[in-house]
């Protein structure tokens, strides 16, 4: 199981990455400010899977806070998705925080789902951007993503963002045939070459199965995404506040005082990625910029729902690239937050509506709110193209 998974059980059939709970195993979100953390509790996905029946088989390497693009400020990059596709378990849970899990599912060629928002309990998670990040499902086939879906899926009273149906079915039998299908125009002219590839083989097996593709404009995407990284970035600041080196987690050695200690032990603790966030959610959180930012941003999400759910009133599904390149290419630590956030631009759209998304052979479906059924039946079409 190499060097991406910290193993608990051989035989364990879910990888749970390291930002979700799992009682007295070592949880630290792929960062050193929490690398002794054991919880006292598992996370509500994690006390339903192995109420089913299912084995833990370990925890996988994360990006510190699952922050950046495919897990790279980590151990390993793609950590879940390569165990995953490598067969060493049937399926793995990951926190989809700001697109890293649809990004690697993208590079590696497995499937994962990030399902409606509120539909899996958040509970057991460690939190960074409340209203946005959700669990979802990696899988080597949309029929095991909808499987290990619905058994986590379902209200719980310890999530206040827990919607109240109780059970959810998900199913990948939908008919393609008859659906319509918008390639997002603005999103695959982003794209490299080989990202258009894969966007056109998906449409040309869509249209094979009888249904009816063309382009469509969203439009005020760049803005979505810096809606996203505002809301995402100030959410992410004040829910990283509680690590300040006092209850648990890293503490510094040097300090002559509660400040000192607080600063030795954030900047000691906390990777490049996460310092640039939290000062850019501090700056967009401050009094005189949180009319024109914070506020704004809020503003942007409302409309982009509106103008998302009113495309797909008139299409299935949103066909676009999860990213705008097939292959990972390393960059400078100083340059992270920028790499993110112009990535960003392909997974916002999902992130800030809450809308369920689906990435399967390279490309990335997006749907109406309770749709996860349907983009996981058109991800069985990629499968078997595929085959």
């Amino acid at each position: 199981m190499a060097k991406y998974i910290t193993e608990i059980n051989k035989n364990g059939t879910i990888a749970v990455d390291d930002t979700i709970l799992i009682k007295d195993v070592a949880s630290t979100a792929g960062s050193k400010m929490l690398q002794n953390f054991k919880p006292l509790f598992s996370a509500e996905a994690v006390e339903r899977l192995t109420a089913k029946g299912y084995t833990i088989s370990g925890k996988t390497a994360v990006g510190e806070f699952g922050l950046d693009l495919y897990g790279e400020t980590g151990s390993e990059i793609s950590a879940a998705a390569k165990l995953v596709k490598e067969g060493s378990v049937k399926a793995a849970l990951n926190v989809d925080l700001n697109g890293a899990p649809r990004r690697a599912a993208a590079l590696e060629g497995v499937t994962f789902v990030k399902p409606t928002y509120g539909t899996v309990s958040r509970y057991g998670v460690i939190a960074a951007a409340c209203s946005g990040e959700q669990i979802g499902v990696t899988a080597n086939s949309a029929d095991t993503a909808a499987e290990v879906l619905g058994v986590i899926a379902g209200h719980d009273a310890k999530d206040g963002t827990s919607l109240k149906t109780e059970k959810y079915e998900y199913n990948t039998n939908a008919s393609v045939k008859g659906m319509k299908i918008g390639i997002v125009k603005e999103l695959y002219d982003a794209a490299d070459q080989s990202v258009k590839a894969k966007i056109d083989a998906a449409a040309k097996a869509y249209t094979k199965q009888g249904a009816e593709v063309a382009f469509v404009v969203v439009g005020n995407l760049p803005e979505i995404k810096t809606a996203w990284t505002i809301l995402m970035s100030a959410e992410t600041t004040n829910n990283l506040s509680r690590f300040d080196g006092v209850k648990y987690g890293y503490r510094t050695e040097k300090y002559k005082n509660i400040d000192e200690l607080y600063v030795g032990s954030r900047t000691e603790a906390f990777g490049f990625l996460t310092k640039a966030t939290i000062i850019y959610g501090s700056d967009v959180l401050s009094k005189g910029k949180y009319d024109a930012c914070y506020d704004k941003a809020l503003k942007i999400r409302r409309i982009a729902v509106e103008n998302l759910k009113t495309i797909l009133s008139k299409y299935n599904a949103l066909l676009l690239p999860a990213y705008a390149k097939t292959e990972y290419e390393t960059y400078p630590e100083e340059e992270a937050f920028e790499k993110v956030y112009e990535a960003s631009l392909f997974t916002a759209p999902a992130s800030i509506t809450g809308l369920p998304a689906v990435v399967s052979a390279g490309v990335q479906l997006v749907g109406d709110y309770f749709c996860d059924g349907k983009l996981l039946s058109l991800a069985k079409v990629l499968e078997k193209e595929e085959a």
